[in-house]
């Protein structure tokens, strides 16, 4: 297989590209890397489409090694044909290769191999000849031999049965065609096996749905309802399609003696070996399928979560609400740095709300602390209202914003924190956690595990090797796309930066404590196991502020430096002029392709220099829709039908979007109540995790404790 001319056709870009990109990973480059500073290599393909291309050349190289493994296979013995070996190497998925191995792969004992040993093979190839003139009874009597176990022909013809049913079950072509049969036409069916019982599962317990019109959150909701032991699934082929399908293939000429037995034969292949087969491999079709949406979805949200914009230069108190223990409080500066912890007990059982008041109100005085930022779990509510008496009470300039704990509590308990805060209890270092994520949430959220970020669904039910991997890749493209301030990044940010392993991002923190702020990017080559090859993927996305050289605190590459430096000169610009910005820089340069050429650089490469030089360590973070700041309380039964109120998008499904309208129960937007202006196909074509939108309550259910909310207003 020409794997690159395949890669191509499949993503619809050029095989040049992709001969590009296949090199660059060939010599060990990341995928950030290519994306922002081989541009010119690749034609500008996005990080995306990188990682697409990245996820199918693993895939099909995985593949032709398959191919390789079972040719040597089935060459050893003595079986590979011409025909065969092209159909194999002509293969393009797994699945495919597989069927086309299933006849020569070693196999345990089967009805069919025993019969074969009983010497019955004969009998089998006699009846599937179909040309007897005699009862089968007759032929199968030269093939008793009670030495060998057959004791009357009856017992031969079941042996010669077992044989040809196997042949049959392992027929590629057949295979395929069931399969395609089945994914067309079949219908899956769930049941629970205790109707009587209460569970989230009830919309299943009578379900029935054509396999092509399953959705991804219906398969792994199922999925999750069966391994619960809650719900009996199985798939319904069409049968009679099937078995006529194969009579057509097995039976070619009309025997009164071969025919009866083939068609017992057909029906026997199909229900004991190829039926249960099929479902097994149509159910982790339909879950793989599944997965890969969900995971898609999840990778969305959480680029969205990570990309939130920070909220700088204000003192934060992060506020994690509980009952029994009390809430825990943190006052963290502009940088993160925690100026003090205190626990109150405003809430069931102790209800001290007035010294938590006045408590609260002194770190207000002594801090002056701007913003409090609640965790959204237990006593979240009660903790809240305590806030907004508090200031109105004492008429406190302090806005305060409900934040996803979600992770705040898995970080807490985690190695890192521990080694973070020595000295802190878990709730210090969870209210840490609550306040940092709104400072800086890239900076904080990449100290958890991004699967316990609270995005996404049935995070924990899927593959999570392929989950983990994806997230990962989300979160190194987030920070890569964002930078890294060199002096101040933790090892858990530094782990994510192109071409950084956590040894090497350990051993950064630790010449940093060693030796003090790093004052040039060329000093990293200082640092324990970073070699030129680490420098070269990772030098771009650290960033240092007031460093020697003013292009260290860009995301210019040090290999574009001599170029950068002409561009300056010719100009009439010194290095020294970037450190504002030099607005409108693009516009002094006319003639972009000559001086590209005279700078020695590509009219890409050149562009990029320009668009930092202008706006030197931007943060595209800047773009996205601020969080919404609050001021009073907002409760479930305050909510009445049809008021119009603003929310933040915390969590996008297949089947709509949660927005957080300040009551503490995200309230749903099914997907019929995105938009009229189209159709939508998914709900990420319309929304984003953190978009501020605009909502209409439909209704409140109380009780249930959910809220139906649209946006067409």
């Amino acid at each position: 297989m020409d794997i690159i001319k395949k890669i191509a056709e499949e993503l619809k870009i050029k095989a040049w590209q992709v001969e590009a990109v296949v090199k660059l990973i060939d010599e060990g480059c990341t995928i950030p890397f290519i994306a922002r500073y081989r541009k010119e290599q690749h034609g500008t393909l996005d990080d995306e489409q990188l990682r697409n291309l990245d996820e199918r050349l693993t895939y099909l190289r995985n593949l032709e090694e398959r191919k390789e493994t079972v040719l040597a296979s089935i060459e050893e013995q003595g079986k590979l044909t011409e025909e065969l070996k092209t159909q194999i190497l002509a293969a393009e998925t797994q699945v495919m290769v597989e069927d086309l191995y299933r006849p020569y792969r070693p196999k345990r004992r089967t009805r069919a191999t025993i019969a074969k040993e009983r010497g019955l093979e004969g009998l089998a190839d006699c009846i599937l000849l179909q040309m007897t003139d005699k009862p089968l009874e007759q032929e199968a009597a030269a093939y008793v031999n009670e030495e060998k176990g057959v004791a009357t022909p009856e017992e031969a013809i079941q042996g010669a049965m077992d044989i040809l049913a196997e042949t049959i079950a392992d027929e590629a072509d057949y295979r395929m065609a069931i399969r395609r049969t089945t994914m067309e036409k079949g219908v899956l069916t769930s049941v629970a096996k205790d109707a009587e019982e209460k569970s989230v599962y009830e919309n299943y317990y009578e379900f029935e749905s054509a396999l092509p019109k399953l959705s991804g959150y219906q398969v792994l909701a199922i999925n999750r309802g069966e391994k619960e032991k809650l719900l009996t699934v199985k798939i319904t082929a069409p049968e009679e399609d099937i078995l006529r399908y194969l009579a057509k293939k097995v039976i070619h000429r009309e025997n009164p003696y071969t025919t009866p037995c083939l068609e017992l034969t057909i029906e026997d292949s199909y229900k004991r070996l190829i039926a249960p087969a099929i479902e097994r491999e149509i159910r982790s079709e339909l879950t793989e399928r599944a997965e890969d949406g969900a995971i898609h979805v999840f990778g969305k949200n959480l680029k969205q979560l990570l990309m939130q914009p920070p909220i700088a230069g204000q003192v934060v108190l992060g506020w994690d609400p509980a009952f029994r223990t009390g809430c825990k409080l943190a006052v963290v500066d502009e940088t993160g740095k925690v100026l003090d912890t205190v626990v109150v007990f405003p809430t069931e059982p102790q209800n001290k709300i007035a010294e938590t008041k006045k408590i609260v109100k002194a770190l207000i005085d002594k801090y002056h602390i701007g913003l409090i930022s609640v965790g959204n779990g237990t006593a979240s509510r009660e903790s809240e209202r305590v806030i907004v008496d508090m200031l109105k009470e004492f008429h406190v300039p302090v806005q305060y914003i409900i934040v996803n704990e979600a992770g705040a509590s898995v970080y807490s308990a985690s190695k890192l924190a521990t080694e973070e805060f020595p000295n802190f209890d878990v709730g210090q270092r969870s209210a840490v956690s609550i306040a940092r994520r709104l400072q800086d949430p890239l900076a904080e959220l990449v100290k958890i595990e991004p699967k316990s970020i609270g995005v996404g669904q049935y995070q924990h039910d899927m593959n999570q090797k392929k989950l983990s991997e994806a997230l990962g890749n989300v979160v190194e493209d987030c920070v890569n796309n964002v930078g890294v301030d060199l002096n101040t990044a933790s090892a858990s940010l530094l782990e994510y930066v192109s071409g950084i392993s956590k040894p090497i991002a350990k051993n950064i923190v630790a010449y940093r404590e060693e030796h003090g702020r790093f004052t040039s990017r060329r000093e990293l080559l200082k640092v324990a196991k970073l070699g030129p090859k680490a420098y070269e993927q990772c030098a771009g996305f650290m960033r240092i502020q007031e460093g020697k050289n003013p292009l260290d605190g860009t995301s210019v590459h040090p290999e574009s430096y001599p170029a950068a430096e002409g561009l300056l000169k010719t100009l009439g610009y010194e290095p020294e002029d970037i450190r504002g910005g030099l607005t409108g820089l693009s516009l002094l340069t006319k003639d972009k392709k000559k001086l590209a050429d005279t700078l020695g650089i590509g009219e890409i490469t050149l562009a990029d220099i320009i668009k930092e030089l202008e706006k030197p360590g931007r943060d595209p973070r800047e773009e996205m829709p601020k969080p919404i700041l609050r001021t009073d309380v907002l409760e479930m039964k305050d909510l009445k039908e049809g008021m119009i109120l603003k929310g933040t998008v915390r969590n996008v499904i297949d089947f709509g979007a949660f927005v957080d309208i300040g009551v503490h129960q995200d309230g749903l937007v099914h997907i019929s109540k995105l938009t009229d202006k189209k159709f939508v196909k998914h709900p990420l074509d319309v929304v984003s995790v953190g978009d501020v939108v605009e909502v209409k309550v439909l209704g409140v259910d109380l009780q249930k404790k959910r809220i139906q909310l649209s946006m067409i207003l």
